[in-house]
C-alpha cells in the first residue's frame, strides 16, 4: 500500500519513518523541513534502535503528492482547518485516513469535512519529540492502538495493523470510544498540569499532593466516560497509567512543548469538548474544568 504522512513532527515523523524503514512506500508532506529532508534524509534517535533514512519521498506541497491508500495525519488539531487543502489531493475513492491526534470528538469533526472518507483513530502511547529539522527523538514506549471510526474496508484495516507490526511498532485494534477515553485518562491530567505548574510528568508524581491531584483528575475522566456509556475505562486503568508514568523517562508532553515554543495549545479537543460532553451527560469534571480555565488564561496571556 502507498502511505502518505501529513504532519512530519514527533508523531508523524516517527511512525512514518518506521514504516518507510521497514520497506513500505511512504510519502511525506513537509513544509518547514522540506529542503533539509530532501538533501539529508530523516534521522530517528530511538530507545529501540536509531536509524537514518537516506532517501525520503518528501514534498513541499500536497498537490505534488501521489494518491495514497492510507494517509496518516500527525498534525496538531489546532491545524485541522488546513485539512481540506492538505488532505484532498491525496485521496482516492478508497483511501483510509488515520488520525493520530489528541482529544475527544476529532473524528466527528473531520468526518463532517470529508463525509465519505473512511476514518480510523490512531492512539499513540509514546514519548517522542522533534526540536530540530529532520530529526525525531524517540525516548520511550511507542505502541499505537487503532480504533475503527468509519472504515468500511476490513481488509485494509487489517493490513494497516500488519504493516505497523512488521515495522516493529506494537499495534492493536481497540474499540473506538473506549480507546479515545482511555487516552484522555493520561492526556487530560498530564498535558495541562505540566503547563499550569511549569514542570514534568515525573515531578508531578513525586510530590504527594500533585500525585493525588493527577489521580483525582484521571478518575474524573473515568466517571465522565461512564456517564457517556463508554465501557472498559476503570480505576484499574488509572493505576496502570500512573505506574507506566512512574517508569517513564522524565517527559514534557506535547502541550508543554507547544506552550514553551509559543505554539497554540490543543485546548478544545483535549479539554473543552470532553468537558462539554460529560456535562451534557450529567457529570461535571470539576478539577479538569478548573485546569481548562487556567490553560485558557495562560494561552491568552502567553508572551
Amino acid at each position: 500500500m502507498k502511505y502518505g504522512i501529513i504532519g512530519v513532527g514527533a508523531i508523524g515523523g516517527y511512525y512514518g519513518s518506521k514504516l518507510a524503514y521497514s520497506g513500505q512506500d511512504v510519502h511525506f508532506l513537509s513544509h518547514s523541513d522540506y529542503q533539509y529532508v530532501k538533501e539529508r534524509g530523516m534521522q530517528v534517535d530511538s530507545c529501540d534502535g536509531s536509524f537514518h533514512l537516506d532517501h525520503v519521498n518528501v514534498y513541499q506541497y500536497a498537490e505534488d503528492m501521489p494518491k495514497c491508500d492510507v494517509v496518516i495525519v500527525g498534525l496538531k488539531t489546532t491545524n485541522n482547518h488546513l485539512l481540506p487543502s492538505l488532505l484532498t489531493p491525496l485521496l482516492h475513492e478508497h483511501t483510509v485516513v488515520v488520525l493520530i491526534q489528541n482529544g475527544i470528538g476529532v473524528e466527528a469533526d473531520v468526518q463532517k469535512m470529508f463525509p465519505g472518507v473512511q476514518l480510523v483513530a490512531g492512539l499513540a502511547f509514546i514519548c517522542s519529540a522533534k526540536t530540530e529539522p529532520g530529526r525525531v527523538n524517540h525516548q520511550c514506549y511507542g505502541s499505537i492502538n487503532l480504533g475503527n471510526y468509519s472504515c468500511r474496508d476490513e481488509a485494509v484495516f487489517a493490513q494497516i495493523l500488519s504493516d505497523f507490526t512488521a515495522a516493529g511498532v506494537a499495534c492493536a485494534s481497540v474499540p473506538y470510544e473506549e480507546a479515545r477515553w482511555k487516552k484522555a485518562v493520561w492526556n487530560m491530567p498530564f498535558n495541562g498540569m505540566t503547563v499550569a505548574l511549569n514542570t514534568r510528568t515525573d515531578l508531578l508524581l513525586k510530590h504527594a499532593s500533585t500525585r493525588q491531584l493527577i489521580r483525582d483528575m484521571m478518575m474524573e475522566v473515568v466517571s465522565a466516560s461512564r456517564a457517556l456509556g463508554v465501557n472498559g475505562v476503570d480505576e484499574a486503568f488509572v493505576e496502570k497509567m500512573i505506574t507506566m508514568t512512574d517508569a517513564m523517562t522524565p517527559y514534557s508532553p506535547s502541550m508543554k512543548l507547544d506552550f514553551d515554543f509559543h505554539r497554540p495549545m490543543e485546548i478544545h479537543y483535549l479539554y473543552t469538548r470532553p468537558i462539554e460532553l460529560a456535562r451534557a451527560a450529567g457529570y461535571r469534571m470539576a478539577k479538569l474544568e478548573m485546569l481548562e480555565a487556567e490553560l485558557r488564561f495562560l494561552s491568552e496571556h502567553q508572551q
